[in-house]
């Protein structure tokens, strides 16, 4: 894992403005670095290494290709990068290496094969910028999940691209200013999806896709190797044939070679655990083929709604791991919130994203990788909204919109302090079937009957600010893939569609940035086993009832975990992976959060409607109602503002 930064300038291009961009990465890769600049095609390259594969200096970077025709920067990891030196072999094709690195090997695979048949032949994770010396082009790669970030974009007469926006920001060429469009995405998502991002000028490389610039043009093409959604509808009307018990057997041997492959490294190697069936998985897996105990690592707090520590702590015990469990206090994760701007980068609200960074700040006490869970909900049904879906929207969309239209507009007529109070005593008569934040809940459900369509519904249970554009001023809401996306009504079942969107849109936006900067934050790297892509490939072919079944999710993953681990130390209530941000901002970051929302201040900025955000705030200030979520997105921008 590491940082890459460059350009490609129509004037002079200068190694120290490039050397400047990679020293704004070197927490992505602090063991070594490296610059390479052609001045005559003004192209320059730049590289903050983590030795994680060849410690030795045959893996420094930039590298070129043994015919000397490729020259690249490399973030990530080839897990299959061995088995394609022996395919190079086959082909006659004797190499010298010079070490065991993966980058190597991919250089000597586009001398064979090209790039993007290299690629194509490649299981990993990667960002990547290559300078192809014949037909004088840069080429900008990204793996086909999204896992490893790119950021690119023209900044007067040069191109610039880096894998952190620090890095662009660092060349002096940067003038791009924010853009208001992609304040009102993040407003929506909580992040802002690809390729938007927060600055004027700037995109983010979508995953499956290569960049092609040639020399002298302004113009560049992006071209996709390989398509979610294609794969998505290629397994939805080819599904998988087989029994159920066949299912267990063929996904559980794809993941064992896909965390077999993932446990390759010349440094010390562990796992996140949370308890969960996601992470037990890996983590059983990675166990039944190690020799030694795996290190596993888990952070607990004191508030119980938020504690899974005590159940990764039972996991790891039942598997023999070596475990380290760290209780973190509020004043731990408050230490967190002023340095969310700088590791972020780019506006982020996922307030998961504080346990995320503490967890791999613990972890990387003790190995330089880190295996996770993450993308087991998104592949095998695992959110709540695919259930909604499934179970409760066919039965809500047969009553006349009208109809539910009216039932909602009585629901929301009451505050939810008003229906908690209304309904107290079905509370106490009921306390264990009856949520304690019942009137939270009524108004969650008022979304989901006022919705039109399947897809409305799905925008509304992932939305936070349902109108961004009045909220945010000057801003008209972009179109994204979840508006885009056309996936046919008579192949696809309702939560198959929500499932496919988050794996496109929510799982690299979200889930796999907030994973990456919190990891490379402190320099650990995270891998991702269930987003090998064959493993994908395999989850999409499986049908919808070997996921879902009798109202719970994940039934396939769930029986190769049991292989393993009793259900008894398994099966529980999902918890997220959250924070009491609800009781801090009413609490010990309430100083903070007002200072940031001043009326004054907000004025003079002149981003946000001032009377939106001061009313959400007053509400939640005075328990009047619950806005965590859509106040953490406005304070998380206002600190990255001032940041900036």
């Amino acid at each position: 894992m590491c940082g890459i930064a460059g350009c490609l300038s129509q004037a002079r291009v200068s190694e120290t403005d490039v050397k400047r961009m990679a020293e704004q990465l070197e927490h992505r890769g602090p063991d070594d670095s490296g610059v390479w600049v052609d001045e005559r095609a003004g192209v320059a390259l730049s590289h903050q290494r983590l030795s994680i594969l060849d410690l030795t200096p045959a893996g420094h970077q930039p590298m070129e290709s043994p015919s000397n025709r490729y020259v690249i920067v490399f973030n990530g990891e080839i897990y299959n990068h061995l088995a394609l030196r022996r395919k190079l072999l086959a082909s006659g094709v004797n190499v010298k290496w010079r070490g065991h690195s993966d980058t190597e090997t991919l250089l000597a695979g586009f001398d064979c094969w090209g790039i993007e048949e290299t690629i194509k032949k490649a299981v990993g994770m990667f960002a990547f910028a290559v300078w192809d010396r014949e037909k004088c082009r840069l080429v900008l790669g990204r793996d086909r999940l999204g896992e490893k970030p790119l950021y690119y974009g023209w900044q007067g007469d040069s191109f610039l691209f880096g894998s952190e926006l620090k890095a662009l920001k660092a060349h002096p060429a940067f003038r791009s200013e924010v853009d208001r469009n992609s304040l009102a995405l993040l407003m929506r998502h909580n992040c802002i999806p690809a390729p938007h991002c927060i600055w004027k000028g700037v995109s983010k490389l979508l995953p499956g896709t290569f960049l092609t610039l040639p020399l002298g043009e302004r113009e560049f093409s992006v071209t996709t190797y390989w398509s979610g959604k294609e794969v998505v509808e290629h397994g939805v009307r080819k599904p998988f044939a087989g029994s159920p018990e066949e299912a267990v057997e063929t996904l559980e041997t794809l993941l064992v070679d896909a965390i077999g492959q993932q446990m390759m490294a010349d440094v010390p190697l562990g796992a996140f655990l949370s308890g969960g069936v996601d992470s037990s998985t890996i983590v059983a897996l990675m166990q039944a083929q190690s020799g030694r105990p795996v290190k596993t690592f888990s952070i607990g707090f004191d508030d119980p709604r938020y504690d899974e520590a005590k159940h990764a702590k039972a996991v790891a015990k039942h598997l023999g791991t070596q475990h380290t469990e760290l209780y973190v206090t509020a004043n731990d994760a408050l230490r967190v919130i002023p340095e969310l701007p700088s590791l972020y980068d780019e506006p982020f609200s996922d307030e998961s994203q504080i346990p995320t960074y503490l967890v791999s700040q613990m972890a990387r006490q003790h190995v330089k990788v880190s295996l996770s869970g993450d993308a087991g909900d998104e592949l095998f049904c695992g959110y709540n909204r695919y259930f909604i879906a499934n179970n409760s929207w066919g039965k809500i969309s047969s009553i006349p919109r009208p109809i539910r239209s009216m039932l909602s507009k009585g629901i929301t007529s009451f505050s939810p302090d008003n229906w908690d109070g209304l309904l107290s005593h079905l509370q106490r008569m009921f306390p264990k079937k009856m949520p304690s934040n019942i009137g939270e809940s009524l108004h969650k459900a008022a979304i989901v009957l006022d919705a039109n369509n399947a897809r409305e519904l799905y925008q509304r249970l992932v939305s936070h600010w349902a109108s961004p554009e009045s909220l945010v001023l000057g801003a008209q809401e972009p179109d994204t893939i979840v508006t885009r996306i056309d996936l046919q009504p008579d192949v696809f079942s309702d939560a198959e569609k929500m499932m496919a969107l988050d794996m496109l849109t929510y799982l690299p936006d979200d889930i796999l940035t907030k994973v990456d900067r919190a990891g490379m934050g402190v320099s650990l790297e995270t891998r991702v086993p269930f987003l090998d892509h064959r493993v994908v490939e395999f989850a999409w072919q499986l049908p919808l009832e070997y996921k879902l079944r009798n109202g719970i999710g994940k039934w396939v993953l769930r029986e190769v975990l049991y292989k393993h681990v009793p259900k008894d130390l398994i099966e529980r209530p999902k918890m997220g992976f959250g924070m009491p941000i609800v009781t801090w901002l009413r609490g010990p970051l309430r100083d903070w959060a007002e200072c940031l929302l001043n009326a004054d201040r907000l004025r003079h900025e002149g981003y946000f409607n001032v009377s939106m955000v001061r009313q959400k705030w007053a509400e939640h200030i005075s328990e009047k109602r619950n806005w965590q979520y859509l106040l953490w997105d406005v304070l998380m921008f206002q600190a990255w503002l001032e940041k900036q």
